[in-house]
């Protein structure tokens, strides 16, 4: 085992404080990687403060990594020394069950192993994630990342990137239908981006007038303000799909009235209770109010060559890790356009 430097809380009411941590040997199928840059995702917070009741402390987060290989174990045959990669949110998973063997390891039905705080396999205890000099990591669960893109805005498509990705690519949005995305924000942002490249008719659906000048900036083909009866009125069963990005339980009842028949609101951000779904708005034009996780490997990689193609970044602002509590308190009051991310040489300075 090596010791590396990381950032990470003791304790739910506790900030972030330099700690070490214990990375296991190089195993056969590993692939030995130096964090350059790491993205930070309110899922991090989450976990640091215990919001899901099932945190384990120390927690070291991050679930957006991207660095270069330093060494391969001696039966990898997919990377080498040097080589740009990244590592999502997942870094091993029984690779046995019907959800594995379809390349839906974050279904693992024995239970993926989250890249921080879940149970660690090799070493015991729990993952520690990204905030860290260093990862060690099966192949299985390393992704090569294109070499044309910005590496610095990178990091959050390997979370708020594959999350948003996923279930366009699961309903199958195509050229010409017409999406709605809900919410501007970390995941918002990169759905725009994402269906606008597909080649949809892409409506951003907000509360807040003030974010039309970004959405239309970002790809957005409309802005249609929620709070406006008679811009709802005008949308009703119109959409083809919506995916909603929004982050806390909400009324959803106004969005599916704006779905055709047959066509389904995807939700990605709010995994709490939600306020009271009117069946009638199901029942009567067989609509679908559904849910997306995050994507498999093959579909993240699928997506990082798709962004490749395109040329699809992050929209970032870059800190240095020692600002890592100030960034909490700003992604919690919503003040960053849209994702921060960690320069890594900060921790090893």
């Amino acid at each position: 085992m090596s010791e590396v430097k990381a950032y990470g809380a003791k304790a739910s009411d506790a900030n972030l404080e330099q700690l070490d941590i214990k990375r296991r040997d190089l195993l056969p199928t590993d692939v030995h990687i130096e964090i350059e840059y790491c993205g930070v995702c309110h899922s991090d917070i989450h976990q640091v403060r215990n919001d899901w009741k099932n945190s384990k402390y120390p927690v070291i987060p991050g679930h957006e990594i991207i660095g270069h290989v330093v060494a391969v174990g001696s039966k990898v045959t997919n990377f080498k020394k040097g080589q740009k990669v990244g590592v999502g949110c997942m870094v091993d998973s029984c690779q046995e069950c019907n959800s594995c063997k379809e390349g839906l390891e974050q279904f693992c039905e024995n239970g993926m192993t989250a890249t921080y705080n879940s149970p660690d396999q090799h070493l015991g205890g729990h993952t520690y994630g990204g905030y860290s000099e260093e990862i060690v990591v099966d192949e299985k669960f390393v992704l090569n990342v294109p070499e044309n893109l910005d590496i610095k805005a990178v990091p959050p498509l390997l979370c708020a990137g594959i999350t948003t990705w996923s279930p366009l690519r699961q309903w199958n949005v195509q050229k010409g239908d017409k999406v709605g995305v809900v919410g501007l924000g970390g995941l918002g942002h990169m759905g725009i981006k994402f269906a606008h490249a597909l080649g949809a008719h892409v409506v951003m659906i907000t509360t807040s007038p003030e974010k039309s000048k970004d959405a239309e900036r970002l790809g957005a083909d409309e802005v249609l303000i929620s709070k406006d009866a008679e811009q709802m009125k005008q949308h009703a069963n119109s959409f083809d799909f919506i995916l909603n990005t929004v982050p806390v339980g909400h009324d959803v009842n106004p969005y599916l009235n704006l779905l055709k028949r047959d066509k389904t609101m995807c939700l990605v951000g709010a995994i709490e209770p939600l306020k009271g779904v009117n069946g009638g708005a199901l029942i009567v034009k067989r609509k679908r109010l559904a849910g997306s996780l995050i994507g498999g490997i093959e579909e993240t990689q699928e997506m990082l060559d798709f962004c490749g193609e395109h040329d699809i970044v992050s929209d970032i602002e870059m800190i240095d890790m020692q600002n890592i509590n100030t960034a909490f308190e700003r992604v919690v009051n919503s003040d960053v356009k849209y994702r921060f991310v960690i320069d890594m040489q900060s921790l090893k300075n």
